[in-house]
């Protein structure tokens, strides 16, 4: 039996896609969330797993739930029993940790969603502080893993395994519908960042989105210079209710470029978005492997910072175009150099496909998972880093 820890039933779509391939590969699952009926509750009750209600999250902001959380975790140890604990967020990571201390052995795995946290002195040591000897990691892109080997952790506790996803399924979109939408004819360039809408942490020091908005703004600001018929389209809305963010967005678009740049808020079609978009630009401050999967495996020319897990697909020259975080000129160059260019671009978004879909087929990654669970509970000859090459 595996204990998952999942903070959220609105969001986190990878865990719920690890777990029902665990579930069909016949890996017994209990899920602890925050709700038994809401949101993704019902999907993960689908696949098969035993739902346990249980918000095991906490933020800087409401530390006073942190007590709460921990005492919840350490009931439902006790009735579940579990021969792992795989956590996918910091917040319930701390929670399992501090409830269960170093007095239980129960081999636990945080699979890290994204490296921000690990470009913070304070949360960096903060999670290596309250670690055991039956912690283990896995990181989910490449500069995660080597974070964690850089400061100190032993190779044999420390994994990469990519989240999954449906790769097949982000390139079934039906081309024509999404334009239709915003009336706009085939012949127009159409460029698109599809990402939430988060506002930036002031206590981590931010002063803009993660998501890099702002960026992708400023940019097309340039690129309509040159093609003043080209539009885009930021497909997402607000996460965490961050309206008065999004509402500053969508003015600072405006003042750029006026009617140019389109707000669609949130979408579920998005298989459809990525197959009426010519660019793809994915401008974030920090990220895992990100929406850059997602493009890639419909086939969409993708632009991507390079920060975090994205230089693992776009890789300049060969699967698309990479630029320095917070500058948007060189967002802007590399906009303008795909649509230049249209067969190279069409050339390195193919080639980005055949990559992300070897990578990132959810039942290679949970595949591997299992694999892991093998190694962390000393079954014999399973590799140490799983099947990823690292």
């Amino acid at each position: 039996m595996v204990l998952h820890l999942v903070k959220t039933v609105h969001g986190a779509t990878w865990a719920l896609r690890q777990i029902r391939e665990l579930r069909r590969a016949s890996v017994e699952v209990t899920v602890a969330l925050p709700s038994a009926d809401e949101g993704l509750a019902t999907r993960y009750r689908d696949s098969g797993a035993r739902i346990i209600e249980a918000d095991l999250d906490f933020t800087a902001r409401h530390p006073w739930k942190l007590a709460r959380a921990v005492r919840r975790c350490r009931e439902i140890v006790a009735e579940v029993r579990p021969a792992v604990i795989h956590s996918h967020f910091v917040s319930t990571t701390l929670v399992a940790r501090l409830a269960l201390w170093r007095r239980y052995h129960i081999p636990r795995v945080f699979q890290v969603p994204g490296p921000l946290h690990l470009e913070h002195t304070a949360f960096r040591r903060l999670d290596l502080a309250t670690s055991g000897p039956s912690d283990s990691w896995i990181g989910s892109c490449r500069w995660t893993y080597n974070a964690y080997r850089r400061l100190g952790v032993p190779r044999e506790r420390v994994f990469l395994s990519y989240y999954g996803t449906d790769v097949e399924a982000l390139g079934r979109g039906e081309r024509g519908e999404f334009r239709q939408l915003l009336r706009l004819p085939p012949d127009v360039p159409l460029i698109g960042l599809v990402a939430h809408m988060y506002a930036p942490k002031r206590f981590l020091g931010q002063t803009r989105g993660l998501k890099g908005h702002e960026d992708f703004i400023d940019a097309f600001r340039i690129v309509q210079r040159k093609h003043p018929h080209a539009r885009a389209v930021v497909v997402g809305g607000p996460w965490n209710g961050a309206t008065t963010y999004e509402q500053s967005l969508r003015n600072r678009a405006r003042a750029a470029c006026g009617d140019r740049i389109l707000f669609t808020g949130h979408r579920t079609d998005i298989p459809a978005v990525y197959a009426d978009l010519d660019i793809a630009v994915h401008p974030s401050l920090s990220e895992n492997c990100g929406g850059a999967v997602e493009s890639l495996a419909a086939g969409v020319p993708t632009i991507a910072t390079a920060v975090g897990g994205l230089p693992d697909v776009v890789i300049p020259g060969e699967t698309g175009w990479l630029v320095p975080p917070r500058s948007h000129r060189d967002l802007a160059g590399a906009m303008l150099e795909a649509l230049a260019n249209p067969s190279e671009a069409r050339r390195r978004a193919n080639s980005g496909r055949d990559l992300v879909r070897r990578l990132f087929d959810v039942r290679r990654t949970s595949a591997e998972i299992v694999a892991i669970y093998g190694r962390i509970l000393g079954m014999k000859g399973v590799p140490a880093v799983a099947t990823t090459d690292v």
